[in-house]
């Protein structure tokens, strides 16, 4: 472990990053230590994001927008800041393409509900179709077969390899001229598997479709550039990034956010109301009706700028190095069998494995034993449990936070498991 830790120690300071953590200090059954391997479901949050939410309920708590008083015009600024921030944080090409939700869920529904009330060109109706893929969380399978069954639309998705990878050797096939809209995860929260996800908007852009990036399990942990990525919408969610729960984002292109309908009718949204019709404000507020999540997105905000002053570059490549030696170490424990791609090499930081005939859930609950936090189940996204002919899985994810002694305490934890059940 020294050797790593000595590598690790030259990319991040983690022995820093975790003094902003408070909760990190926590001690669980009888004085053992928090390992906290659950980042994918969600991270922990910063001294400084804490900070940031007192400041704004204990200073300028306030409506925004609407206000002419000098708290209602302090929480204005706040909240279109964190706006500015996000779209910085992603190189939007215009703060106005950022439209706060309430996660990455909300963001995706958006999507394909203003999809199925579109009108022509963008509007899936019968005949039409939708792919997703396998691997899909899901947020990114119910909304689009809800639009299916709505609309008549059809579904289609790739399929993934036994490696755990996309199976795109049919993708003519899949993405046609009836293609729509393709929506797909840049990296999978159950797999790790970090999509190509520039092959797949070549072939949707070749035949005129949409593509939507489900983003969660990467903005939090490598620079997401918008405008590379070439998609035409991007979700991501707030609590996984450092940040509040109830806060999420959808970044879309410009044209179609003035194009496409309204998805919530209410107050903030509209630009005129007469009790015949209305007429609606530019976007983003065409999106986001009635009060806001205000204190979340200056919270939000407080974690874009905590993340910028670690460096995400940094945090990548500690993630990186952090990831590939967790996938060593944990190929010496006997009978576990890692679910996904078993290198480093186009992968996130979230490892799913099972250990032999245990369930998930024996594994999980007996790591809990001692003070170690990993997720059990199938971590919504059953498709891939299925594909692979498993109930569930346990999961191990790491963040900036992670160190390598968190990660041999789990190479532990797991020969206590396997010696506890015999």
């Amino acid at each position: 472990m020294t050797s790593t830790s000595q590598q690790l120690s030259g990319l991040l300071d983690t022995d820093a990053v975790r003094k902003d953590f408070p909760i990190l200090q926590r001690q669980l059954h009888d004085g053992k230590p928090l390992v906290y391997l659950d980042n994918a479901a969600t991270s922990q949050k910063p001294r400084q994001v804490l900070d940031a939410l007192a400041d704004y309920y204990e200073r300028y708590n306030a409506n925004v927008h609407r206000g002419v008083h000098v708290l209602a015009e302090e929480a204005t600024e706040a909240y279109e800041g964190a706006r500015d921030k996000v779209a910085e944080f992603i190189n939007a090409p215009s703060r106005n393409e950022v439209v706060f939700t309430k996660n990455a869920s909300e963001s995706l529904n958006l999507v394909a509900n203003l999809l199925g009330w579109a009108d022509e060109p963008y509007r899936v109706g019968a005949g039409a179709e939708v792919v997703i893929t396998e691997m899909e969380h899901h947020s990114n399978i119910v909304p689009w077969q809800l639009l299916a069954q709505r609309t008549g639309a059809g579904l289609k998705w790739f399929g993934l390899t036994d490696e755990g990878r996309l199976d795109l050797s049919n993708i003519e096939q899949v993405i046609t001229e009836r293609t729509k809209v393709v929506s797909i995860v840049l990296v999978s929260n159950v797999l790790g598997t970090h999509n190509p996800i520039d092959r797949i908007v070549r072939r949707a852009q070749d035949v005129g479709a949409l593509v939507v990036v489900d983003a969660s399990q990467a903005v939090p942990h490598m620079p997401v550039d918008v405008q590379a990525l070439g998609a035409d919408f991007v979700a991501f969610t707030g609590h996984k990034m450092c940040g509040p729960t109830g806060i999420g984002v959808l970044w879309g292109r410009q044209e179609l956010l003035e194009d496409l309908p309204p998805f919530l009718g209410g107050g903030e949204m509209i630009e005129t109301v007469s009790m015949n019709s209305s007429t609606y404000a530019p976007a983003p507020h065409k999106y986001e009706a009635g009060t806001p999540a205000i204190a979340e997105a200056i919270g939000l905000g407080a974690a874009v700028d905590y993340l910028r002053s670690v460096g995400i570059e940094k945090i990548a490549a500690h993630e990186q190095a952090l990831t590939a030696y967790a996938l060593e170490r944990l190929k010496e424990v006997p009978d576990l069998r890692i679910v996904g791609p078993t290198d480093a090499v186009d992968r996130g930081s979230a490892i799913s494995f099972t250990l032999g005939d245990i369930h998930p859930h024996d594994v999980g609950q007996v790591l809990d034993e001692q003070g170690i936090a990993v997720r059990v189940g199938h971590h919504c996204a059953r498709p891939v449990c299925l594909r692979y002919g498993i109930p569930a899985t346990t999961r191990a994810s790491f963040y900036l936070y992670s160190t390598p002694g968190e990660v041999d305490a789990l190479v532990d934890g797991l020969e206590h498991v396997r010696q506890f059940f015999g």
